[in-house]
């Protein structure tokens, strides 16, 4: 045979076909009984189920497509017969693209050049990714080319093919995509209001029906779907997801139906390709191209898979499984054809550490986990349901028995592991738990066990180069890095994540250089990544880090990266102003951080970042007025409370830290540091303050007097130092505490005095003598500090600092 079928390999777990025409054909044509074979066709006509009639269509072209031998009576015949068989599937419904072309292909074999090349056309115009049809029409170019236009048949024989040809001329004309098919999107929804207008915002113009079935909303989310002329069904909560999915797919009227959950985004620009799917009547379902954002949603982590998400209106479509519900086990997947990627993309924003946090998902998804569990399913897909639960609430091991349940439960399935679609997802979560767990063995184990089964799986590279990494194996981390870079992103029905094969292990090599020392080779890397991945925020950070420690002046790495930059997003701007404050260009820093205020005055934590800037340049009361912006009911609200009542007090304004605390009645601000704040209050409103504070307190009290010294504010550090000494600890550690912090500063004097009242006041220790050495070596007092570190020595041979304190000194100890 000179021209290539489509791929059409069986999968072995399915049912047998229908009377096992494809065996009863080859039977037939090997005796060349052409007309058994014809009659076959017939048989097929009446196999009552849709797929297993199509199935049984092809699988008898098949057989008289592969049928071989050199007599050309015989083999005409049999051709011909094949073109017959085609075509009468075809005239109910042209469009079915695997058969145009086994149409095509026996008129090729029988020179009838022109019928085959417009069914080739017709094939390729319906599936331009039908594979081979191209080859096929120019396979025809290059025999006309060679004047090979003419096979000689018998005379009977070329007189029917003229009626033939004519009737694959006309089916090969009505072979265009279905027109006025509609589209129904069904969704279950409940207490939606925060993301389903921009959802269907994005998708209203590209369905013709939206099917709402809301469990019991108790905000707006019913009268936003209205709004978009949805038709709202109500139904009462169960804990089945299928149960509710069903509600909304038995009402829907569409040809085709599209699920979406409120926090599932049409991507602009692609519904003309939603649209143009519908007319594909030859297909049954559609993959999209899902892309999970995970931490913040303009941060750019993300991971891509395919999620089956679209389908016809068929009544044996229909979910089971009470969460996570599936749906996919009643389709053709014996017919590949009938399954597709298509290139629709949906951006899913559901999990975001915002919004599962807003939602409190997975303690209520674990409750339906295990009630499944409790209802006999013992199943892979449940283990690793209920494993990726704990996984989002941070609990590790159990999620790594729970993955350990399902990799076992998976481990048979090499004949169709892909057809389970969670496996890659599983095999990374599994590989990512034994990570976080430092079961570091088991994950080698499971990470060559999983690269067997999904080769090019650039995800548990990368993990194992993780935790490698994370063990102390650098030289391991690395090489495995740069394998991650050689395979690149792993295809998208691994459930890949984004820039693991580019920018992620690139950023991982830039922080291992970094530590080496390896500065340039660092700075080489961040630079690629900030040129090639501009998108991932997560560049910003790493690149001021390394530039600075190459360095790079904060003003030039603010100037490199908003040129780069030029639209940089708030996310960005937040992070290059955390390295601008640590580098100590806080003027910088809040100017990055208003920028972020501006475009998200919502933001408690920007405005809480930027008070630390303000407060880091002694502008107090610049700070409270950005802090008082920040609403009573935010979650950051006790924070914003305190650090009013701190800039505030720095400032001498009593009575506006006096509200701040009084306007927090939460309990989330330490009963010790709300002591200590008020006392501070008292002290300097003149009234008289507790006489003692709480121990916990101590520690809190350090701090706020750190940040008043760094920006030398000594008039409320004196007011907040008389408080400090009224803390319920013990007079030694009060001191030793002051006296470190006065070092930090550079107060050498003040530290040296403390160190020594608390020496002259509860006896010598090793602690302050120390302390006494670094402050003597500061002074340049090299001798001075020698013989302090030594007497430290004395009291405390196994004092660590001084064993280095006097090593750096040159000294003996």
């Amino acid at each position: 045979m000179a021209l290539r079928l489509t791929d059409a390999t069986p999968s072995p777990e399915e049912d047998p076909k229908p009377a096992s025409l494809g065996a009863r054909a080859q039977q037939a044509l090997s005796a060349r009984d052409v007309p058994a074979y014809l009659a076959l066709f017939a048989e097929a006509a009446a196999v009552e189920d849709v797929h297993r009639r199509y199935e049984a269509r092809k699988d008898l072209l098949e057989a008289g497509l592969a049928t071989g031998g050199s007599d050309i009576k015989g083999m005409g015949t049999v051709f011909a017969a094949v073109a017959r068989g085609a075509l009468d599937a075809l005239a109910s419904d042209p469009r079915e693209p695997v058969l145009l072309n086994y149409a095509g292909i026996a008129f090729y074999e029988l020179g009838e050049l022109g019928p085959a090349e417009e069914l080739f056309r017709a094939a390729n115009r319906l599936d331009p990714d039908l594979p081979h049809v191209e080859r096929n029409i120019e396979e025809i170019a290059r025999r006309r080319r060679q004047g090979l236009t003419h096979v000689k048949l018998p005379p009977p024989l070329r007189m029917a093919l003229k009626d033939l040809g004519s009737r694959a001329k006309k089916i090969a004309r009505q072979a265009q995509p279905a027109e006025g098919m509609t589209l129904s999107l069904c969704m279950i929804v409940k207490d939606e209001e925060a993301m389903l207008g921009r959802m269907l915002s994005a998708v209203r113009d590209w369905v013709d029906e939206i099917v709402v079935v809301d469990t019991g909303s108790r905000d707006r989310t019913v009268e936003i779907a209205e709004s978009f002329g949805a038709k709202v069904l109500h139904h009462e909560w169960t804990g089945d997801f299928s149960e509710a999915r069903n509600v909304s797919v038995e009402a829907a009227t569409g040809d085709w139906i599209i699920y979406l959950d409120a926090d599932e985004i049409l991507v602009d620009g692609d519904g003309p390709r939603l649209r143009a799917l519908l007319g594909r009547t030859w297909r049954e379902a559609y993959y999209v191209v899902m892309t999970n954002f995970v931490g913040d949603e303009e941060d750019g982590h993300a991971m891509n898979f395919n999620a089956l998400r679209m389908f016809r209106n068929r009544e044996e479509y229909r979910f089971e499984g009470r969460l996570h519900e599936q749906w996919a086990h009643n389709l053709p997947a014996y017919l590949p054809e009938r399954l597709v990627i298509a290139d629709v993309r949906i951006d899913h924003f559901g999990y975001l550490g915002v919004v599962r946090d807003e939602k409190g998902k997975s303690r209520r998804n674990l409750e339906l986990l295990e009630r499944q569990a409790a209802e006999g399913d013992d199943s892979a897909f449940l283990h690793f349901n209920i494993g990726s639960e704990h996984m989002a609430v941070g609990e590790d091991a159990v999620a790594a028995e729970e993955f350990a349940l399902a990799w076992e439960r998976v481990r048979g399935e090499d004949g169709r592991i892909m057809r389970l679609g969670f496996v890659p997802s599983l095999a990374a979560r599994y590989v990512r738990a034994l990570h976080v767990t430092g079961r570091l063995e088991d994950l080698h184990a499971i990470a060559d066990e999983a690269l067997e089964r999904l080769p090019g799986f650039t995800d548990i590279v990368l993990e194992r180069a993780l935790a490698v990494r994370d063990a102390g194996d650098h030289a391991e981390a690395e090489r495995l890095l740069r394998a991650c870079l050689e395979l690149g992103d792993a295809p998208s029905h691994y459930s890949a994540a984004i820039g693991a094969g580019t920018y992620l292990p690139r950023l991982a090599l830039a922080e291992l250089m970094r530590a080496a020392g390896r500065l340039d080779e660092a700075e080489a890397e961040v630079r690629h990544c900030l040129a090639e991945h501009a998108t991932f925020i997560g560049v910003v950070e790493p690149y001021a880090t390394v530039r600075l420690a190459n360095g790079a002046t904060p003003a030039q790495v603010t100037e490199e990266l908003h040129a780069a930059l030029p639209e940089m997003v708030p996310g960005a701007r937040f992070l290059l102003a955390a390295v601008l404050h640590e580098a100590g260009a806080a003027d910088l820093a809040e100017e990055e951080l208003r920028a972020v205020v501006a475009a998200q005055p919502g933001s408690a934590l920007a405005r809480l970042a930027l008070s630390e800037a303000l407060l880091s340049q002694a502008r107090f009361a610049d700070a409270v007025a950005v802090l008082e912006a920040i609403e009573a009911d935010s979650p950051w609200a006790p924070q914003a409370a305190r650090s009013i009542a701190f800039a505030a007090l720095a400032e001498g304004d009593v009575a506006t830290a006096r509200t701040a605390l009084e306007r927090d009645s939460s309990d989330r601000i330490p009963a010790g540091e709300r002591a200590l704040l008020r006392a501070w209050s008292d002290a300097a409103a003149g009234d008289e303050p507790a006489p003692s504070l709480p121990a916990d307190a101590a520690g809190t009290a350090l701090v706020m007097l750190e940040a008043l010294a760094r920006v030398e504010a000594f008039e409320a550090f004196e007011l907040l130092a008389g408080r400090y000494e009224t803390i319920d600890v013990p007079a030694r550690e009060r001191r030793e505490g002051l006296a470190a912090l006065y070092l930090r500063r550079g107060f050498l004097e003040s530290a040296a005095d403390e160190w020594i009242a608390a020496c002259e006041s509860d006896g010598v220790d090793a602690a302050a003598l120390l302390g006494l050495a670094q402050v003597a070596w500061a002074r340049g007092m090299d001798d001075d500090a020698v013989v302090f570190a030594q007497e430290a020595r004395e009291l405390e041979p196994d004092h660590s600092g001084a064993a280095r304190l006097l090593e750096h000194l040159g000294a003996a100890a």
